[in-house]
């Protein structure tokens, strides 16, 4: 079914949109609240049409949706089209926000590259900020230097991460959709698992989950992205009220999901997951050693892409320290 979010009558110009998680997911909530905030502001000028989740279109499936049109719109985790766009991967491995990479020039790089690799606009790089954990079943094991040991864990792998978890932490991976996820610990198919800060409980993985690793490593890394076509299109109204909304977002999103975490944070605790901290060197070590694993993958992908001209560029702007 066809769910309008906000009001659509004498709108100009109709968006359809999509966004690659289910509706109760966090993430999903908010790129729901940007749509009726761009709603909102563009009353009679235009209207965002959701069309739903991965129940209207597969998760993975969404960003080629968008690039070829079939949906105008796609809120999606950048990792998922990395292959076609392998730039993502600085995203995920970044050390700055989305309104921070606003400013240094960074999202502006970023959709250019999008438009010419993958034929979408990138309007907002949104929810930024929140960190990765490791998330078990089973309490973890350290080695003799305080490094995580996952030898003999059932790991479930995902593009954002997989290879982090493979080249460096020598994990043989399980790939699964968050979707299968719960599944998978209710059948112990799956010992330990990569997440966000948030949104364990709103996918009641908490039920299965007994321990979260530090440090925090990773990033955010979801995008509202428009098809090209569409894009040049759309009226120079629509254009510029989405482009405010988004950018609005950006910083609006940052805030309230920090917010979110100190809660969620606090709550997990009551609900008895344990924190197991990995020793100040090791957890060093494990945080470059996921940024180095990004950004190899980045850099071989780019290599077989053919386009190598903005490497240094983007590992600047997105990993400046």
């Amino acid at each position: 079914a066809l769910t309008c979010i906000g009001p659509a009558v004498m709108a100009a110009d109709t968006i359809s949109a999509t966004h690659v998680f289910p509706a109760s997911l966090v993430y999903s909530r908010s790129f729901l609240e940007f749509v009726k905030k761009a709603n909102e502001a563009g009353k009679g000028v235009f209207a965002i049409q959701v069309r739903g989740g991965p129940e209207a279109i597969g998760m993975m499936e969404q960003p080629g949706a968008v690039r070829s049109g079939v949906v105008d719109m796609v809120y999606s985790p950048c990792a998922f089209y990395a292959a076609a766009v392998p730039e993502c991967d600085a995203v995920s491995a970044s050390t700055v926000d989305g309104p921070a990479a606003r400013k240094n020039g960074g999202i502006d790089l970023l959709n250019q590259i999008h438009q010419k690799r993958a034929g979408v606009v990138l309007l907002g790089w949104v929810d930024s900020g929140i960190r990765f954990n490791l998330w078990s079943t089973k309490e973890p094991k350290l080695d003799s230097s305080g490094h995580i040991d996952i030898k003999g864990f059932k790991v479930r792998g995902n593009p954002i991460y997989n290879a982090f978890l493979t080249n460096y932490l020598g994990a043989q991976v399980i790939n699964l959709l968050s979707t299968e996820l719960y599944t998978a610990l209710e059948r112990g198919t799956v010992d330990l698992t990569a997440w966000t800060q948030i949104g364990l409980m709103d996918l009641n993985w908490d039920r299965y989950i007994k321990y979260r690793v530090l440090p925090d490593f990773f990033e955010t890394d979801l995008m509202i992205l428009v098809n090209q076509k569409k894009w040049q299109s759309l009226a120079p109204k629509t254009r510029e009220i989405l482009q405010r909304v988004a950018v609005e977002h950006e910083v609006s999103s940052l805030k309230d999901l920090q917010a979110l975490w100190k809660k969620e944070e606090a709550e997990l605790a009551k609900r008895g997951i344990k924190t197991v901290a990995q020793s100040g060197d090791a957890s060093r070590r494990f945080i470059a050693g996921a940024r180095a694993a990004s950004l190899q993958r980045m850099k071989e992908r780019m290599d077989k892409a053919g386009g190598m001209e903005n490497y240094d560029q983007v590992v600047k702007l997105f990993t400046p320290n």
